[in-house]
């Protein structure tokens, strides 16, 4: 089901905004698991109770992220134009619609500091670490940017870790601060194996292991919707940047073209503020 369009030239400014990025998350599984009640945290915030099919912008986690971040989130299915949520101002564009927030900078999150906004990123998988050039490229384009192995993918505890980070982010900003908060959760990126109790690194990653790296990121998203909703109204998209095979067709990985890497979950919705 087609989320709805909220106008977004009415929430920049007043909003906080929450993007979360389930790196790696295939829409199959997180379909699953929601129709099975399995993630009881995330579900009672989708509309209807279950994720949106979308096409990824990009095969992988680099190319995906450049697409987000200039505000071209996962496609509808169908044929489109289907109207953005983010725009940049681009001549003959023809999913910038009336609703859309539309901004003269290169990229989304310059575009929400040019509106008041403090543009915060937590990181997760390697093109976030900043121990090169491509790792700096997109935690370069926050205010505040945060990485460490704590937060990466070879940690059995990193989401949890990244919510604490993104509650001391909160928590230290003055309440009169629109907060434009990113997180790229790495908890389903491979390696995964370590969430499901009894696996083992020689057993490697599954499609199981796979849906449980999302079980163990739903007992702990509900603490970062708290926070993100603690000081106002906060508009959220969480969804994934593309999928990853696991044997399909012989396929195993991502950064190929294949429907379990393109077709991906997409939710967006309103946190309710303090009364």
């Amino acid at each position: 089901m087609p989320s709805s369009q909220p106008d977004m030239r009415q929430v920049v400014g007043s909003d906080d905004i929450l993007l979360v990025t389930l790196d790696t998350l295939r829409y199959d599984v997180a379909c699953e698991l929601a129709a099975a009640g399995r993630l009881p945290n995330l579900a009672r915030h989708l509309p209807g109770g279950a994720w949106e099919e979308r096409h990824a912008p990009g095969s992988f986690t680099y190319a995906s992220h450049q697409a987000i971040l200039a505000g071209f989130l996962p496609t509808p299915v169908g044929q489109g134009p289907h109207p953005r949520l983010f725009a940049a101002e681009f001549g003959g564009s023809e999913s910038t619609a009336e609703r859309t927030f539309v901004f003269s900078e290169s990229n989304l999150v310059a575009g929400l500091a040019g509106a008041g906004y403090h543009t915060a990123c937590v990181g997760g998988v390697g093109f976030f670490n900043r121990r090169g050039a491509l790792g700096s490229v997109l935690p370069d384009l926050f205010t505040e940017a945060h990485w460490s192995p704590e937060l990466g993918v070879t940690s059995p505890t990193s989401f949890e870790s990244q919510v604490a980070l993104a509650e001391d982010i909160v928590r230290e900003l003055p309440a009169d601060r629109r907060l434009f908060l990113f997180v790229n959760v790495s908890a389903l990126h491979q390696p995964n194996w370590f969430h499901t109790e009894g696996a083992t690194a020689a057993a490697g990653d599954s499609r199981a292991t796979h849906a449980a790296a999302l079980e163990y990121v739903d007992r702990h998203i509900g603490r970062l919707f708290d926070a993100m909703s603690s000081r106002r109204r906060c508009f959220a998209i969480v969804c994934s940047d593309h999928g990853t095979a696991y044997g399909e067709d012989g396929y195993t990985g991502h950064r190929l073209g294949h429907p379990v890497v393109w077709t991906v979950p997409y939710a967006h919705f309103f946190l309710q503020g303090p009364e």
